[in-house]
């Protein structure tokens, strides 16, 4: 295996705040290395340094003799007057436009990221911020190389457009090292994980799943004094142990020391109670679409969002919105703030609904304050859920430390005043929000926070995010725009919606979200995947299974204490000890009959 990149005691810093303190370490030919760490702490610095743009302070970086790097930072800028043609294609050396377009990787790549319909002669110096850095991706994208650098690629893609890098990163015999706070994007893709800490780079094995392990299995074993730290990443593990996706395609790595870890963990949220709660605050309407149509665009790039459709949100429903870039999220999210009207038809709004909407614009901040005066602007205190936190505590759990919370509102970062932004919606007690890409600029430590206020936040919620993890964890259901005028509802969340853009338009369109179950189309596909009765014998499977597991994880409580009790006789010891092992047996037979149970009847 071959050594591409060293770093041999490597320092740098900014000012008085060094951000690598005699860093070491290598990257090999093979290896995908996801980078985490807080905003700030020098996740950027190290790319630049192991990509030789930055010199460091001290100490030595070796690249292998002839290594083919391609980079993407934050920082990369592409020149105004280049055009897609120019940065992408010229320099493979291929001028005929066939060349190119026979050639599956570069049209994969161009199709891929979404800008093959901008156009080759168009200039960078027109486009949208996203749209350069997706071009300056794929001008890297489409090289042959032995090493990728890349920084935060999947923030101006789309879910698909996240899938499908990632299943191209993984197909590809490259070395990787990527900056990303995308946890689906870091799992399916990283074998390694680094994590920058108070300038020093700790390196884990695995991507997102074993790093939130071994951090919370560090955190126990360390003791420290960071308590709020260590409950999130435990709670997160928790999370990722419980879900649906843990059951079927997680891998099941060190199980009885996960459980371990988590078993005086509470679910992230009870459902029943939220809802309950949320319907005492807002009544029975919340927000209402009847018959309403929506176009968007204007001229020839005109088309219809939405054709005569009717949608109820009601107290407590918790929706992901998903679809591909311009299929017209935000203008839904806007039309349901009510900063958009409807060419036909009405929008409804509860009379208790205090609304609250996160988009991707930076509004309006008081720019002759400081962070904290700006949020306290709004409250002094705020009571989200469960929790009753100061100004100051708010804005803390959203990445502002109490050293940053003086800051000249004017003085912020453009991502900063997007926290800032949420920060203030939040201290309003808004019973309905609308999040378009809150997670934008945030980095893993702060969305775990963010993702634990809104776990218990008793209100109605509508997302729109590429961050699976965040849509599945704080959503219980996702509706997706197709480009059919309709709004769908997807009972198998997110993959189902992946699966529906891969079969195409010829696929059966997913039930309106109108409906009040199930409908004959829904029972109809689901026939056809699996078989109706073998759909209905799985379902009756993995409920007699979870009885059973139920009864015995009782079985095993009480065995366990039962040994406690016992602890001076040696006879009765031996005794439980073999009732134990066998119960534990049966317990993991069971576990396994009903994964398999689980996977037939979640496939259809």
């Amino acid at each position: 295996m071959a050594n591409l990149v060293n770093l041999e005691n490597v320092d740098k810093s900014f000012g008085v705040r060094p951000l690598l303190d005699r860093v070491s370490l290598g990257v090999d030919e093979s290896d995908r290395i996801g980078v985490v760490g807080l905003n700030g702490g020098g996740k950027t610095t190290l790319l630049e340094v192991l990509a030789g743009i930055e010199p460091p302070d001290s100490g030595r970086v070796s690249q292998t003799r002839g290594l083919r790097i391609g980079v993407v930072t934050q920082r990369s800028t592409l020149p105004d007057e280049l055009t897609v043609r120019q940065a992408v294609i010229d320099p493979l050396g291929v001028s005929a436009e066939h060349e190119w377009a026979a050639d599956p990787r570069v049209r994969g790549v161009l199709d891929g990221l979404g800008i093959g319909g901008l156009g080759l002669d168009s200039p960078v110096g027109t486009m949208s911020g996203g749209e350069r850095r997706r071009v300056a991706l794929a001008a890297a994208l489409v090289r042959e190389l032995d090493l990728l650098v890349l920084d935060e690629p999947t923030n101006h893609l789309d879910v698909q457009g996240v899938r499908w890098l990632a299943d191209h990163l993984v197909a590809r015999r490259v070395g990787l090292v990527v900056v990303t706070h995308d946890r689906w994007f870091l799992d399916t893709v990283c074998t390694r994980t680094w994590e920058v800490v108070n300038g020093q780079v700790e390196q884990y094995d695995g991507g997102y799943s074993d790093w939130i392990f071994a951090r919370a299995e560090r955190a126990r074993l360390a003791d420290t004094a960071e308590e709020r730290r260590r409950n999130l990443a435990r709670k997160e593990l928790a999370w990722l142990r419980r879900g649906p996706q843990a059951r079927t395609s997680k891998p099941r790595y060190r199980v009885e020391a996960a459980e371990k870890l988590i078993a005086d963990v509470p679910p992230p949220r009870d459902r029943v109670d939220l809802v309950s709660f949320a319907r005492r605050r807002l009544g029975k309407t919340v927000l209402e679409l009847e018959d309403v149509t929506l176009s968007v665009g204007s001229g020839d790039d005109r088309r219809t969002l939405l054709d005569d459709v009717t949608w109820r949100i009601g107290p407590g429903d918790r929706v992901g919105l998903v679809g591909i870039n311009g299929s017209g999220k935000t203008s839904l999210l806007a039309l349901l703030a009510g900063e958009r009207e409807p060419e036909s038809g009405k929008r409804i709004e509860g009379q208790t609904v205090r609304l609250a909407h996160l988009s991707q614009e930076l509004t309006d901040l008081p720019g002759d304050l400081r962070l904290l005066e700006a949020v306290e602007q709004i409250a002094s205190r705020v009571v989200l859920g469960k929790y009753e936190l100061s100004a100051s505590q708010l804005a803390e759990r959203l990445g502002f430390p109490a050293s940053r919370q003086w800051t000249p509102v004017a003085d912020l970062s453009g991502g900063e005043r997007r926290r800032l932004q949420l920060t203030r919606l939040l201290m309003a007690e808004p019973n309905v929000l609308l999040l378009d890409e809150p997670t934008n600029d945030l980095d893993i430590d702060t969305l775990q926070q963010l993702e634990d206020l809104l776990d218990s936040w008793p209100g109605t919620m509508v997302v729109v995010s590429h961050d699976r993890y965040l849509v599945e964890r704080v959503c219980d259901t996702v509706v997706a725009l197709l480009g059919d005028g309709r709004i769908s509802e997807l009972t198998g969340g997110i993959e189902q919606y992946l699966d529906k853009l891969a079969d195409g338009p010829g696929a059966p369109s997913a039930r309106r979200t109108t409906a009040p179950g199930p409908s004959a189309a829904a029972v109809e596909r689901q026939a056809q995947k699996a078989g109706a009765a073998e759909l209905r014998a799985a379902r009756k499977t993995v409920a007699r299974l979870e009885r059973r597991l139920d009864t015995l994880t009782k079985k095993v409580a009480e065995l366990n204490e039962a040994m406690v009790a016992a602890g001076a006789d040696p006879d009765k010891l031996t005794a439980l000890d073999a009732e134990l092992r066998t119960v534990l047996a049966e317990q993991e037979d069971v576990e396994a009959q009903w994964l398999a149970a689980a996977e037939v009847s979640e496939s259809a």
